[in-house]
Order: C-alpha cells, then structure tokens, then sequence
C-alpha cells in the first residue's frame, strides 16, 4: 500500500532541518526521511568542532606573543591534547543535541533510512513506498577519499573521524589545502604535531588574488610547510608510517588528513528516475533561485547540489526549498552576497566577486597593508593584506579578498555595502572610529577613490539643499 504525505524532505541537515520549519508552518502531514546520523554536518563534523579545536590551539600559539607583551613565562606551559579534545567533543555533543533530537520531536513522521526516488512523486525506504506533493532532496555531503587510501585504515582521517582522536599523531600530513585544510593544518601545527601541507592547485584556502595568495603563503608557511602545484601520492614505509610524495617534495607522517573536498550524496537516490539528462557528476539540472530541478516538484538543496557548501548558504536554501514546495507556482528568490572566511591566523575572507571573477578593464583594485595597522599592532596580531575591489566606471563596491586579523567582521560589513550597492565614495561617508581594525579598510577605500568617480576630495557627504535661500 502507498502512504501519502503532503511533502517528503530526504535528509536533516541545516538544508532539510530548515525546510522542515518552513514547511510545518502549513501542514503537518510532512515525513523526513534520514540516513545516518540525525544531525548537520556543520554542528557535528564542520563548523564548529572545528572552531573548538583552532579556538584551543590559537589559545596555546598565543604564548610566543606574551614576552612582547612584558608577560614572562611562556616556557612553562604546555597542553592536554586529550583533554583539548574531550572539550571538542563535549561542545559538538551540546551543538548536535538539538539536531539528534529530531526523531523524538517528530515520532512517526521521522523515519531513519536510506530513501529512494521512484519518480517525481514517490520515495522509497524501508521497505515502504511514500506519494508526496512535493520533495525536498537535502542527503547532505561526505567527505571525498580516494579508494587506494582506504588501504592505510584509520591513519586516513577526515574531518569525520579526526575529532574522535583521542590523541594526535606526532607526525601529520594534510592533503588538500582549501579552506578546511588550511584551517586544520594550523590549528594541529599549533597543538604540537609536525604537519605538511599540500594541494595540487597553486593557490590555498580558494583565494584568487595572487597578492592576497602570496602574502598568506607567507604568513602561514613560517608555521608549517606548504607543497602547492602538484598531487599527493601515499606509500607505507617500512616501518609503518605513511611517505606522502608530491613532486620533489615528501614528507613522513604517522597519519594523513584527507582534506579534498566533500562529494554530495546524491549516487543511488534515483535521480534517474526522474527522467531529465543528468551530468558527469550525475548532478540533475536544477535553478539556485528555486532550487527545483526542471519543472518537476522535486528541489535540490544544501550540499547535495554543490552549489554553495556553506551552512548560511543551506540554511537559506532550506527556506527556499521549503516555502516552493508547498507554493502553486514556485518562486525565484535572490540569493545573499557571496561570503566565505576561512578562519585561519589571519583569517581569509573572500566576499562579493573575487580578484578572478572581474574583468581587468572593469576592475579598480586598492590594498591595505596590516602589517602596519595601528590596533592590530597594539594586539600583536599585525600582519597581512587587504585587497578591494570596485567598478572603475560606477565606483560601485564589487568584492574583497583579504588574509588580516578579524576579517570576519570586516567581511560583514563589505557583504551589507555590496549587498545595497554602496559606492566607495558611499561607504567612505560612513563613520570609522579610533582605533579600530576598520580604518585599515577605510585606507583601501581612500585609494580607490582615486580611482572611480564620486571623489569629492572629502569622505564627507555634502548636506544637500534645504530649498530655502535663507538658510544656505
């Protein structure tokens, strides 16, 4: 017998989690479908045991600054590992506890199982067959590992199975140097192991900017060594450990983080049965402003459609996934300003259009060195480059790549001016106060306003007319 529902959601990621809220608004007669853990990816095995472990190793690293500051000392400390990692762990568990509690919140309309499509309208788990209305696709992503890998067992970590080391490795190599592995490689390095990166692109934590890449390069390789330009090739070495050889380059650790990526989870959903054309990557088309895939009632949300793999990102889909679902005609909705941060030391932050995205003849460019900046300089944490972008015709804000302290601020506020299409000469009206890390972003702002139009050779806004002689 065929069950009915009013919408099917497969998977309780932020994506599916957020679809759920949406949808619950207008019927309760909704089923979510998960396989594995109830839980995001973000809380669990992302965003935040991540930050819990760099958060403890930023903590130990800020020992090499306190003789700068007249605090001696420094020597004599030293760190846990176990019971820094017991502290990630004891966070995750209080971050997933929402998320885990789903299945009780839901009872029946939960169901733990790997789900199918048997068509635009129908789900398969367990043994059951679904008819819905609508279904939200939101599996969620896994990190990708090569298969020849696999042979080395758990001395191949990800970051699904590193936060449950109850200890580290003396010796670490990470491979894959986006913005995960940065992060990672840094916060190990500074917990004590010896690490090595590397990446077969030329560039790290997805920046574009050469200025940007090079002055980051620089920063993080007085901590760790970075092999970029060409792949990672693992061998067992004789006495157990694992040779990792890129190039001329190798480096001996006793584990390796994977680091290359996540893979959506979208092989054996039947999205073959959907009857639309699907890609290489078995990837149906499907629009990012209303996530439905074709014109069938079937949206594609999250990291399962690798269009932005970010949690503000899932979150937003899973509204839009929600809210179209249950729409007679679904609705196209604008999609926030693009915003990432890496949160390594200094932090990386790319918003808006990156250096690549905009056409040289279009692109005025103005930096800030942070190497000087006043307030970082008071904070020992002065280092880095800013670099802006603005349209040399409009003066309009276009993007930002930067590596400097705080940039997960600074980021926000360029995102809101890029977002309102502010003018440089517009946001230069905006107040900066003394002494902050934001006057560094005023300097680049000041440079590229002798690029565009709009200057006035004030940062000033002149008050406009009150249409009284009078009083002018």
């Amino acid at each position: 017998m065929t069950e009915r529902a009013d919408i099917v959601i497969i998977g309780s990621g932020t994506a599916g989690l957020t679809a759920l809220a949406e949808v619950q608004r207008k019927t309760r007669n909704v089923l979510l479908i998960n396989d594995g853990h109830w839980g995001t990816t973000c809380a669990a095995v992302g965003c935040m045991p991540s930050k819990a472990l760099i958060e403890a190793a930023n903590a130990f690293h800020r020992r090499n600054d306190f003789a700068a500051f007249g605090i001696s000392g420094a020597g004599s400390l030293a760190i846990d590992i176990p019971a820094v990692l017991a502290r990630v762990r004891r966070l995750r568990d209080g971050f997933t506890a929402g998320p885990a509690a789903t299945p009780d919140r839901l009872g029946a309309r939960a169901i733990s199982g790997r789900a199918r499509l048997l068509g635009p309208n129908r789900v398969a788990v367990n043994g059951r067959e679904i008819s819905a209305r609508a279904i939200i696709l939101a599996p969620g992503s896994r990190p990708i590992l090569p298969a020849p890998w696999r042979a080395f067992g758990d001395r191949i970590l990800t970051t699904d199975t590193l936060f449950e080391c109850q200890d580290l490795p003396r010796r670490i190599a990470v491979v894959g140097m986006g913005a995960i592995g940065v992060e990672m490689a840094q916060a190990l390095a500074r917990l004590g192991p010896s690490v090595a990166g590397f990446d077969a692109a030329d560039t790290v934590a997805g920046i574009s900017d050469p200025a940007v890449r090079d002055a980051f390069l620089a920063l993080i390789g007085g901590e760790f060594p970075v092999h970029l330009g060409a792949g990672a090739e693992l061998t067992e070495t004789d006495d157990g450990a694992i040779r990792v050889t890129s190039g001329d380059t190798s480096f001996t650790a006793d584990a390796v983080l994977a680091a290359i990526g996540r893979r959506p989870n979208i092989d054996d959903l039947g999205l073959e049965t959907l009857g639309l054309p699907l890609d290489r990557r078995g990837m149906p088309p499907f629009d990012p402003n209303t996530l439905q895939i074709g014109d069938l009632p079937v949206y594609l949300a999250g990291d399962a459609n690798g269009y932005r793999a970010l949690m503000h990102e899932a979150a937003d889909e899973g509204h839009i996934a929600g809210r179209n679902a249950l729409a007679e005609t679904p609705q196209a909705h604008c999609r926030r300003t693009p915003l990432g941060i890496v949160f390594a030391s200094p932090q990386v932050a790319r918003v808006g259009q990156g250096f690549a995205e905009i056409p040289e003849d279009r692109r005025a460019t103005a930096e800030a060195d942070f190497s000087k900046q006043p307030r970082a300089r008071t904070a020992e944490t002065a280092a880095g480059l800013m670099r802006v972008y603005a349209d040399r015709d409009s003066g309009r804000i276009l993007g930002a790549e930067m590596c400097v302290p705080a940039a997960e601020h600074l980021t926000h506020l360029l995102a809101l001016a890029i977002e309102r299409q502010l003018t440089v000469a517009e946001m230069l009206a905006m107040p900066f106060y003394h002494p902050v890390l934001e006057e560094g972003l005023r300097s680049a702002l000041r440079d590229l306003a002798r690029q565009v139009p709009g200057k006035t050779g004030s940062d000033l806004s002149l008050c406009p007319g009150t249409g009284h002689p009078a009083l002018e």
